[in-house]
């Protein structure tokens, strides 16, 4: 059974798929999609090696001629230097705009993928196939694209919408534990900023989770997916509800930057910066503390850290002083209202607001 979830975005919409066992069928799907017959699959390879010749195969039976390319496996990698090796390797290889372009990978490879068919000849089509819980329920949907700078996440990159998401579960089978608590991070993201049953759901099925239970991850994801596609349709380029998805991730980026990339799952840190976010929160009585107690059992309870690492107050503020969400030197934090809802809170004085909690 496939479950399909679309993001309405008049002439840039598109579905997402949601199953198991499914790569088999991606040739046929992309057949029916009409997607360029010449395709540049962009992986990593560790995923290559798992996935790559069931992608080959279904390819070829369905009349694609594809070439592979491999980047280097972690976040240190999503950089220029990487992203100018997979331009190399397409203009090397005549690739041209009649060509598409496939992401087959986590995170990184979904950014860096996406990112270079943004831009290569001004745009190319793509479609994202995550092999990561984190990628499937996040950065595979919504058309973010970007690599890292040195000085911060995700600073340089661009809006462009794949063709579509195709999203096999059993892909999660080869993850080891900690990858799939870090996707599930931000599972939890969704309840907490839009919708207060599938928290409570979340908080029922601990277990099933964690054994990946086919049918409660499929449900997991595609709720998850849901939730991002209505927030998505309604604000594409994040101009106002599509920063509601960032909740979290202000303080779980600067955890990641001063840790060096790569050594904090992207999970792990929005785990964290969602407990100090929810702690500001009842700081400014928009939740509870049972609220924020909640939220920290149901993080614990799938091994999730909830502990900032020992940085100094200096050193945090100068890394969120560079997010995206400061304009004209004003910070702009995601706060939960109780659970289920959201709150957009400017702040000018960042010490001011972060020292009690460090």
């Amino acid at each position: 059974m496939v479950e399909k979830v679309e993001v309405p975005l008049a002439d840039r919409s598109y579905s997402i798929l949601i199953g198991s066992d499914l790569l088999t069928a991606l040739g046929k799907e992309l057949s029916d999609l009409n997607f360029p017959q010449r395709i540049a699959v962009i992986s990593n390879p560790t995923v290559d090696q798992l996935y790559g010749s069931v992608v080959r195969t279904t390819l070829e039976k369905s009349g694609f001629s594809l070439q592979h390319f491999n980047v280097p496996d972690g976040e240190k990698y999503k950089s220029p230097e990487t992203l100018q090796s997979i331009y190399d390797f397409l203009i090397k290889n005549g690739f041209d705009r009649g060509c598409g372009l496939i992401a087959l990978g986590g995170g990184v490879v979904g950014d860096m993928a996406g990112f270079a068919a943004a831009t290569f000849l001004r745009g190319i089509p793509y479609v994202q196939v995550p092999t990561t819980l984190l990628a499937q329920v996040d950065s595979s949907v919504g058309g973010k694209t970007a690599i890292n700078h040195p000085l911060g996440k995700n600073l340089i990159g661009a809006f462009y919408q794949p063709e579509m998401v195709f999203i096999d579960t059993t892909t999660l089978n080869t993850l080891d534990q900690r990858e799939v608590s870090a996707g599930l991070a931000e599972v939890i993201k969704y309840g907490m900023i839009h919708d207060s049953h599938f928290f409570c759901w979340l908080e029922d099925n601990i277990v099933k989770l964690k054994n990946r239970d086919p049918l409660t991850i499929i449900y997991a994801i595609r709720r998850s997916c849901q939730i991002k596609a209505e927030i998505v349709e309604m604000d594409e380029k994040e101009g106002s509800v599509r920063a509601h998805l960032n909740y979290g991730h202000t303080f779980g980026h600067a955890i990641e930057k001063l840790s060096g990339y790569g050594q904090w799952k992207h999970g792990e840190a929005v785990s964290v910066g969602m407990i100090v976010a929810a702690k500001i929160s009842a700081q400014q009585g928009l939740c509870s503390q049972q609220d924020v107690e909640r939220l920290t059992n149901l993080l614990l309870a799938f091994d999730l850290p909830i502990n900032p690492p020992d940085f100094s107050l200096d050193d945090y503020v100068v890394a969120m002083q560079r997010d995206k969400k400061v304009k004209k030197g004003t910070l702009t934090l995601v706060l939960n209202r109780g659970i289920g809802g959201v709150s957009l809170y400017k702040v000018k004085d960042i010490s001011s607001v972060f020292s009690p909690l460090l």
